[in-house]
């Protein structure tokens, strides 16, 4: 089995307010997504993409009310290994020439315990599923060193690679076929600012 820590850090700065709603928008520089994903059955590769960007619109009344919209730039990948960072762009995983942006768009947030439920459409390669994710968060707003209000959060989920299309599997020279593991398990983690 893959398993893929996906951790994502968003520094998200106001942009707009409503009643019980504000608008944050994702700040690149200060955002991170992470994964780890077992590899050939044997270890752990970590890796990063390196440019993410969105909004967040957190109701702090009823956060069932909030909508997440997250891209991330898949070309960013990056593995600390160039060779399986081109290999990850692609057309054997996520093809980047033609897809070169992962999505996470909301469609509904639940209250479960003490965390959220977000059920959302990630869309990878083309391809769109329904996602559920486990939130952890929004912290309580703090002042960064610059006297920016900041928060953070983090989500959980997994996902099967095959139902985005990424199927690559590599025939061994004795004949036998080495098939990646099919599940990924997925984390990501934000905080967010106002300007």
């Amino acid at each position: 089995m893959i398993t893929r820590t996906l951790a994502t850090s968003f520094a998200l700065a106001l942009a707009a307010g409503t009643a019980g709603a504000a608008e944050w928008t994702i700040d690149p520089a200060h955002t991170t997504a992470g994964f780890a994903v077992k590899h050939l059955m044997v270890s752990t590769v970590h890796g990063a993409f390196g440019k993410t960007t969105g909004t967040v619109n957190l109701d702090e009344k009823d956060p069932t009310k909030s909508t997440i919209d997250v891209t991330i730039d898949a070309s960013t990948i990056d593995t600390r290994e160039p060779k399986r960072d081109t290999h990850l762009k692609s057309p054997d995983f996520f093809d980047v020439a033609k897809f070169p942006n992962i999505t996470f768009k909301s469609t509904k947030v639940e209250k479960d315990g003490a965390n959220y439920k977000v059920t959302g459409d990630l869309t990878m390669r083309g391809v769109t599923k329904s996602v559920v994710l486990t939130v952890v968060g929004p912290t309580n707003p703090s002042k960064s060193p610059w006297g920016q209000t900041v928060r953070a959060a983090s989500a959980t989920g997994k996902i099967n690679r095959k139902d985005w299309g990424l199927n690559w599997n590599k025939a061994l020279e004795a004949g036998g076929v080495l098939e990646l593991p099919a599940h990924i398990c997925s984390s990501m983690a934000w905080a967010i600012a106002p300007v």
